[in-house]
């Protein structure tokens, strides 16, 4: 695929469009709002990114506001008790800091980088027929937006979109002059019972500094109150007012606030869905990407990181794909890629903090007596598959709170512990087996070390707690996968937990019928020879029967990033 059409310039599109120019593809874009337009205009969402999406971003040079923009440093969570106080009041910090940068500022920059880097540009609103005539000039048509027509092409998919209506009226208020949060800066969640949400942080607007105050009305409720016919000084006031009604300490702080501008307001409403991906035109397949497809409502804060992940995921399997065809089979399997890598995830997590059950609102209270707890929900933010299973079941989260109370008696923090060890970089492996009944296994492990060549031992540990457990301590055989620096998806495929791990995976079959990862810079099979106790893990021993390696650079995992080896600058060949 050397041309490319898409439509919609926001987030996910505008980065993929400059992910492939920075590859030799050419790139067509529409538009429907010119970058001065975009600039002059309203805000466009309440984004903030945490760290993993900004990873994206810094990896494609396009973080040009990092040092400008404040940053974000944890989470407060606040339940008011109904007399002026709060029932539950706690914080935790990011493990690494999250930022927001109005996207006035962001996608306005970005046209214009798009465009002196070669882009073709059309500022225009585009329609089927503009659909139907780039699939015929062009190797692949993607809509990377939900607004209008466009993304009423895509069939809603029933069964995964339990909601047919919004659950939440929004509306957002970019302010100058709040007092500051103390003692560090922090996303300020506030959920009011029966009434809705209410979040705000810190960002960068197009005249400086501000906060971003969202607001989420419960359907019918006191906090649907909102117009787009309100004048901005009547958005403000609504604002300020609903705070003084239900959350007095952060009135507090709002008692000399301003807009930021005029255009610094917006209400209205989404309703979630998410949308079968492929869809034809003139008999051509399209693909829809971010919003256009999976669109949640954004209570969890994750619009822009979803749309930063579908488009890292697309431009891989673009670049994967080389000059094949992109038919619809292609299409589908990269939506999946998409999907079960986070989308799901996200999409499952969102619509369950529209209709919190008891157990997650046990999880929270629990929170602020655990500053563990805490922790894990807190940078859930960042990798909402971190969340599963302990938050989204009532069996699951009562084992969790079991298990994270003991942290207090420990002798240390473990997420602090497991932060000094990722100070140690390690190659990224997948290790896969056949279980007992025949089926594929496999996880993501970076324990693996070589232990002894004669006879040839290596070992890798596997948490007690992983669900296929029971398969890998009892089979005979494994493989150790070592990824190649391009292979980190299929890093996150395999410790994400998948019906089925190997859905589109290339795989051999070598001895005893264990699958081979194609394509892994090294292969080992091996005899488990021996297991050992390992605290919350278990040891396993084996002696490698069969290998095999190629050149390539692996990939490297550090300081909980994915990282690839270079050459060092000071140490000649």
């Amino acid at each position: 695929m050397k041309r490319v059409a898409i439509v919609g310039a926001g987030q996910s599109g505008l980065q993929l469009a400059l992910g492939l120019l920075a590859s030799g593809h050419q790139v067509t874009l529409f538009s429907d709002h010119s970058a001065d337009e975009i600039l002059q205009g309203r805000v466009r969402s309440s984004q903030c990114m945490f760290d993993s999406a900004l990873e994206i971003e810094r990896e494609l040079n396009l973080n040009d506001w990092e040092e400008q923009c404040p940053k974000v440093e944890g989470i407060s969570f606040a339940v008011p008790d109904g007399i002026g106080g709060s029932s539950i009041d706690w914080a935790a910090r990011l493990d690494n800091f999250a930022q927001s940068v109005d996207q006035r500022l962001k996608i306005s920059r970005w046209l214009a980088q798009f465009q002196s880097r070669g882009g073709e540009l059309h500022i225009k609103a585009a329609g089927p027929e503009d659909l139907a005539a780039c699939a015929r000039t062009h190797d692949l048509v993607i809509v990377a937006s939900g607004k209008g027509a466009l993304g009423q092409l895509f069939e809603r998919d029933p069964g995964r979109s339990p909601f047919s209506q919004a659950q939440r009226a929004l509306a957002l208020t970019y302010v100058t002059g709040m007092q500051p949060r103390v003692p560090y800066s922090a996303v300020c969640f506030n959920l009011i019972p029966n009434v809705g949400e209410y979040f705000v942080f810190p960002a960068l607007t197009t005249s400086g500094l501000c906060e971003i105050m969202v607001f989420e009305g419960v359907r019918g409720g006191p906090m649907d109150c909102w117009s787009e016919d309100l004048s901005p000084a009547e958005h403000l006031a609504r604002s300020k007012q609903i705070l003084e009604t239900f959350l007095p300490w952060e009135a507090a702080r709002c008692r000399d606030i301003e807009l930021t501008d005029d255009n610094g307001i917006l209400s209205g409403c989404v309703i979630p869905t998410v949308r079968k991906p492929v869809v034809k035109v003139a008999g051509l397949p399209i693909l829809g990407m971010a919003d256009a497809v999976v669109l949640n409502d954004p209570i969890t804060g994750q619009g822009a990181n979803n749309a930063a992940r579908c488009a890292e995921i697309y431009l891989e399997a673009i670049l994967e794909r080389g000059n094949g065809p992109a038919d619809a089979e292609w299409m589908q399997q990269t939506f999946d890629r998409y999907w079960t890598g986070y989308a799901k995830w996200v999409t499952e997590w969102t619509n369950l903090l529209l209709k919190p059950p008891a157990h997650v609102l046990r999880l929270l209270d629990c929170a602020g007596k655990n500053p563990a707890i805490a922790g894990a929900f807190v940078n859930g933010f960042d990798d909402p598959r971190t969340l599963f299973p302990w938050f989204t079941e009532p069996a699951e989260a009562d084992k969790f709170i079991q298990q994270e109370a003991k942290t207090v008696a420990e002798r240390f923090d473990r997420r602090d512990l497991r932060r000094a060890l990722g100070q140690f970089a390690t190659g990224v492996t997948v290790v896969t087996a056949r279980a007992s009944d025949g089926r594929k296994i496999g996880v993501t492990v970076n324990s693996f070390s070589s232990v002894s060549l004669n006879p040839p031992l290596i070992l890798w540990s596997l948490a007690r707690q992983t669900p296929s457990f029971a398969d890998f301590t009892t089979c005979t055989h494994f493989a150790v996968n070592v990824l190649e620096a391009k292979q980190h998806h299929l890093s996150r495929q395999f410790s994400t937990p998948l019906p089925d791990k190997f859905a589109g995976v290339d795989f051999a079959e070598g001895k005893a019928g264990v699958p081979i990862v194609q394509g892994a810079i090294a292969q080992f099979v091996c005899r488990k020879v021996k297991q050992y106790d390992g605290g919350d893990h278990v040891i396993l021993l084996g002696e490698v029967e069969e290998y095999k390696y190629s050149d390539g650079e692996p990939l490297v995992f550090h300081s909980g990033r994915y990282r690839i080896a270079t050459r060092h600058p000071d140490i000649a060949d």
